[in-house]
C-alpha cells in the first residue's frame, strides 16, 4: 500500500484533523455514551420497567436511542454522544443532511448489521446507502 494514501483521500477528505475520518475509537465511544444517556432517559421517563419488563416498556431505550440519534442527527449534525466525542455525521456530496437520511441512518444503526458491516473509509453499510461519513469537528 502507498505510504501516501489514508483512509477518507477517495472522498476528497484530509488525512487528519477538522473533516477528516473520525477514528474508531470515538465513533465508539459516542456509541455508548449515546446508549447510556439513552437509558437515563428511558429510565426516568417510563420507569425501571425498560430494564425488567418483557412488554412494550422493554423497547423503550432503543426507541429513545433512535429518537435522540435522529433528532440531534438532523438539528445539529451530530447525536449527543457524537457532539461530546467532537464528531459528526456529513453528506459525502456536501449537501444538508436533512431529516430523512437522519431518521433512516439512526434506524439502521439501532439494527447493528448495517452499521458493523464496514467497506471502504471506514463507511458501514448504513453510511455506503445515505452517502454519508463520519468525520472529526476538531
Amino acid at each position: 500500500m502507498n505510504a501516501d494514501v489514508y483512509p477518507g483521500q477517495a472522498l476528497g477528505l484530509p488525512a487528519s484533523g477538522r473533516g477528516a475520518l473520525a477514528s474508531w475509537g470515538s465513533r465508539l465511544g459516542a456509541l455508548v455514551l449515546d446508549w447510556g444517556a439513552s437509558m437515563i432517559v428511558a429510565l426516568g421517563a417510563f420507569g425501571g420497567g425498560v430494564l425488567t419488563d418483557s412488554g412494550w416498556r422493554a423497547w423503550m431505550i432503543l426507541a429513545v436511542f433512535v429518537a435522540e440519534k435522529a433528532l440531534l442527527t438532523a438539528l445539529a449534525g451530530s447525536s449527543f454522544g457524537q457532539l461530546v466525542s467532537r464528531i459528526g455525521v456529513v453528506r459525502v456530496d456536501g449537501s444538508p443532511l436533512g431529516w430523512g437520511r437522519a431518521l433512516a441512518r439512526a434506524i439502521l444503526v439501532a439494527l447493528v448489521v448495517p452499521a458493523i458491516v464496514v467497506g471502504a473509509d471506514r463507511r458501514g453499510l448504513n453510511d455506503l446507502l445515505l452517502g454519508t461519513v463520519v468525520v472529526n469537528r476538531r
